[in-house]
């Protein structure tokens, strides 16, 4: 049976939207808060997109199944792979369904639960990306779709954890909101197509409540900055793609809409290698 989440929040509770610093353990601490708050209403608005056993890497549709980002998915077969930031481990569910050994990580513990709802063999661990609780060399692949890299304060922390948990050649690929967005409104409608501000300004988006106190944290960093921290941290990146919006998806999903899809990148995602 799952649980109902304690309301951290009076009812009504509207948080005051600024840009501000916000450090590791403040983000973390606001953003396990807000998952855990409101898991149950975004499995129920895009649960169906998502779907149960389906790798999907972002808005935009990219289904594994057509990218093969992660390799072809016969050779899935047999490898120790780490979701991070698995929600509901849709995509740990799919690569299950290949013949894959799937761990799926999220920070929120109400996230695991629906993932436990809908099922599965596999291990659900409930910890921070930034302090993987796994010993060096574990897995021959980790992913993240949307999972952690956008909510973290210092994201080199997580992909040197990552690098660290993967074997020799291992690889790791992951996908974030395209840094370009942050110069634009997160708008679906023709209001998100007029820069609002500057895309070098890396201050992070935050919620706050009356007191001050993050509920909600986002990071934003440049196209330049993602490359970066990706070489920093010990990888090789292999490619990065920026998914173009399908003629068949015609679903809004917060700021990204088909029209908007069809104007400006709305995700990009990074290949990276261990070497």
């Amino acid at each position: 049976m799952i649980q109902e989440p304690e309301p951290h929040e009076p009812e009504g509770f509207e948080p005051e939207a600024t840009r501000r610093d916000a450090g590791v353990a403040e983000s973390a601490r606001a953003n396990r808060g807000w998952w855990d708050r409101n898991a149950d209403e975004y499995q129920i608005e895009h649960g169906t997109f998502l779907g149960d056993d389906r790798f999907v890497w972002g808005p935009e549709g990219l289904d594994e199944v057509e990218a093969e980002l992660l390799g072809p998915p016969e050779d899935l077969k047999g490898r120790d792979v780490l979701e991070i930031g698995a929600g509901a481990a849709q995509c740990a569910r799919w690569l299950a369904a290949q013949g894959a050994r799937p761990v799926a990580l999220d920070l929120s513990h109400r996230q695991l639960q629906h993932a436990l709802r809908i099922g599965g063999s596999f291990p659900l661990v409930c910890a921070d990306a930034g302090a993987l609780p796994f010993a060096d060399g574990s897995f021959d692949v980790a992913c993240s779709a949307y999972g952690a890299l956008p909510f973290v304060a210092e994201p080199r922390l997580v992909l040197r954890e990552v690098r660290r948990v993967l074997r020799p050649g291992g690889r790791f690929v992951f996908s974030v909101t395209h840094p370009i967005r942050w110069a634009f409104p997160d708008e679906p409608g023709p209001e998100g197509l007029s820069v609002s501000s500057s895309y070098f300004d890396r201050t992070p988006y935050v919620e706050q409540d009356d007191e001050g106190r993050a509920v909600y944290v986002e990071h934003h960093r440049t196209l330049g900055d993602r490359v970066r921290d990706v070489v920093a941290s010990g990888f090789r990146l292999v490619d990065l793609v920026e998914p173009e919006w399908p003629a068949w998806n015609t679903a809004e999903w917060g700021g990204w809409s088909p029209l908007r899809g069809n104007l400006l990148p709305g995700t990009a995602i990074f290949v990276c290698e261990r070497d």
